[in-house]
């Protein structure tokens, strides 16, 4: 299997894995194939396929922020079962991570990703066992992924300023035995994840102005 980068919508592994993430992800979670253009040109937004005999069966988008010592996974899509796929962009994303924490001379506190309560959502995910929320989530669990405690939702990647919900903002910590994280962390990082996104809804500005009227945010498991 190989780890390859991708930097352009006319990358033919572009198409591929945009396909997949229709099938696997809802509507409101995917960006449009033409809008990607500038984020894949982007050099601070990582875009990798795992590619198996020549054919795209899984992906992941990171990003690192070297100011807040924090990552980002955007998403992680495993295509099909029984090839170690989840593994694989894991164990990938990890050495690129380092790398860039190296190269900023800097160290990691931990990475964000939004997970999908299962409790709350309905969508079957193209039907891919892997993908499956309840699979997910202890899988993460397992990995050393924590629930930040407080009511989540982000703006549509539609971008038609409604609120997504369905997900928790989790945080896996370097140091296993952190417990909180500071609530300006959060919503700095936040701020900077969504200001591609200008129209967000009411519920989001409510969401964040409660968290700024907090000191730190726990760390719960999921």
């Amino acid at each position: 299997m190989e780890y390859k980068r991708i930097q352009s919508i006319d990358d033919p592994l572009f198409a591929s894995m945009h396909r997949m993430m229709q099938t696997v992800f809802p509507p409101e979670e995917v960006l449009a194939f033409d809008k990607w253009k500038e984020p894949l040109e982007d050099r601070g937004i990582q875009v990798y396929a795992a590619v198996h005999e020549g054919e795209v069966v899984g992906a992941t988008e990171y990003r690192f922020y070297p100011d807040l010592k924090v990552a980002m996974t955007d998403f992680t899509i495993i295509g099909q079962p029984a090839l170690g796929i989840g593994r694989f962009l894991m164990r990938n994303r990890e050495r690129d991570l380092a790398r860039l924490a190296e190269a900023a001379g800097t160290d990691r506190i931990g990475m964000f990703a939004e997970i999908y309560n299962p409790a709350k959502t309905e969508h079957d995910f193209g039907g891919v066992t892997p993908m499956n929320p309840y699979v997910r989530r202890e899988v993460l669990s397992h990995i050393g992924y924590k629930r930040l405690d407080f009511p989540y939702l982000h703006p549509s990647w539609e971008e038609n300023g409604e609120g997504v919900g369905g997900l928790d903002l989790c945080f896996l910590p370097q140091d296993e035995a952190l417990d909180r994280l500071p609530a300006l962390l959060v919503t700095t990082f936040l701020d900077r994840y969504y200001s591609a996104l200008p129209d967000k809804p009411k519920e989001w500005h409510d969401m964040m102005e409660r968290l700024r009227q907090q000191d730190d945010i726990a760390l719960k498991p999921i």
